[in-house]
């Protein structure tokens, strides 16, 4: 009998407790891994400003997050929080496309919902990690910049597979190798091994925001490298920032071609 994971994902969006929407996002994820999803249940979602989150930590603008060095105890510390908040975000983020595009394939939402389990692994993770330096989630100031982009692009899956995964989670991809060596040289060896597990799987994950752009470019008859270029004009995007992880992005879905022609793109928007 397949199941109606809806109630569930609502229920997980909506919670502003950690620990609670991530043992959500897990038992949703067991149900559906079990037993298929139930078309059935894709009535009407409820729509909603803001996904459910703590009190803690305040958000600020991304300018007015304290900026730290990394060589103090609490600038390393804030680090840590930083990628902790990225997970949570991404938590949030993959519950919702499950939830919110409900009337894409049923594969669409089991993918989402597969995502929103393993960013619940790494949000868990990089909190442990944070809480053997004697701070937690919350004990820093962040943005919600993420959240943000996903309510802006709430409206169609197209925009969100493209905006979201293609952009915003494929920086991950980029960042990554150098804050991880930053954190080699720090001697923390534990918390390299999550940075290794997150890598891994965000690889997957913006493979899979790549698979569902192109597949919903091919069924409306639109071309995805075009159109690509016309909504980061749209929305005042940066595709890259600094170092390209050229060698990632391609094991996540990105052709080479695509690469070049996005690179001289960003290069004209910025007039070099």
């Amino acid at each position: 009998m397949l199941y109606n994971p809806y109630p569930l994902l609502e229920r997980a969006l909506l919670s502003c407790d950690p620990d609670e929407k991530c043992a959500l996002a897990d038992e949703v994820s067991a149900a559906v891994q079990q037993s298929g999803v139930c078309a059935d249940g894709a009535d009407k979602p409820l729509d909603f400003r803001f996904a459910g989150r703590p009190a803690k930590p305040d958000l600020v603008a991304p300018s007015q997050v304290t900026p730290r060095k990394m060589h103090t105890p609490e600038g390393y510390a804030a680090m840590l929080h930083a990628i902790c908040h990225i997970e949570f975000n991404a938590v949030n983020l993959a519950l919702d496309a499950a939830y919110r595009f409900r009337l894409m394939p049923s594969e669409f939402v089991r993918d989402w919902i597969r995502v929103a389990k393993e960013e619940a692994h790494h949000f868990r993770l990089m909190r442990g990690r944070l809480k053997t330096y004697g701070f937690d989630y919350g004990s820093f100031e962040a943005h919600g910049h993420l959240w943000d982009m996903a309510y802006k692009t709430a409206y169609d899956p197209l925009v969100r597979m493209a905006l979201v995964p293609r952009v915003l989670e494929a920086r991950g991809l980029d960042v990554t190798p150098a804050i991880r060596a930053k954190v080699e040289q720090k001697g923390d060896v534990e918390t390299c091994a999550v940075l290794d597990i997150i890598y891994r799987d965000e690889v997957g994950h913006v493979q899979i925001g790549n698979r569902w752009y192109q597949h919903l470019c091919a069924e409306r008859g639109l071309e995805p490298i075009s159109l690509f270029r016309k909504l980061i004009s749209r929305y005042d995007m940066f595709i890259f920032r600094g170092y390209v992880n050229i060698e990632a992005r391609e094991k996540a879905g990105f052709s080479r071609f695509e690469l070049e022609m996005l690179e001289d793109f960003e290069k004209s928007l910025k007039g070099g």
